[in-house]
């Protein structure tokens, strides 16, 4: 079993108070605060860590299925977009779009859909989060 650890620190009060976010490496360590969460203010927030997360998981799930596949990618860049919005008085993610593309050399068009969709539910970072809509669009390279 693997257990990976998070931190965060915060001072002061929700508004005016700012933070620090600590991945359990040491190789990220980002200020957050009510600016760069909700609004477009300068530091780091918890859904763009999410974000990055999820893009990563997602791209190995992939990875991992086009080799089980027998068609070794070349390359794969995916980017998420993690949307937090007011809902009823409270901020809360609603949803998270992948968007992926691929460069895998002999794959078709149908077969390398298939494996997308399936990374998209299939990756524990999307099984993780699964509570929220999770949209895919993805292409596959010349």
């Amino acid at each position: 079993m693997v257990v990976r650890r998070g931190e965060a620190e915060w001072g002061g009060t929700l508004r005016e108070g700012k933070g620090m976010l600590r991945v359990g490496s040491g190789l990220i360590e980002a200020p957050f605060n009510w600016g760069s969460r909700f609004e477009q203010g300068v530091g780091t927030n918890p859904e763009e860590l999410i974000a990055a997360a999820h893009a990563g998981c997602y791209s190995m799930s992939v990875s991992s299925r086009l080799g089980q596949a027998g068609y070794p990618p070349k390359r794969i860049h995916t980017v998420a977009r993690v949307t937090i919005e007011m809902v009823e008085g409270h901020h809360v993610i609603t949803g998270i779009a992948l968007d992926m593309e691929a460069e895998v050399p002999g794959m078709d068009e149908t077969a390398f859909a298939g494996i997308a969709e399936a990374a998209r539910t299939g990756c524990p970072v999307s099984m993780a989060l699964a509570a929220v809509e999770i949209t895919l669009t993805a292409r596959l390279l010349p």
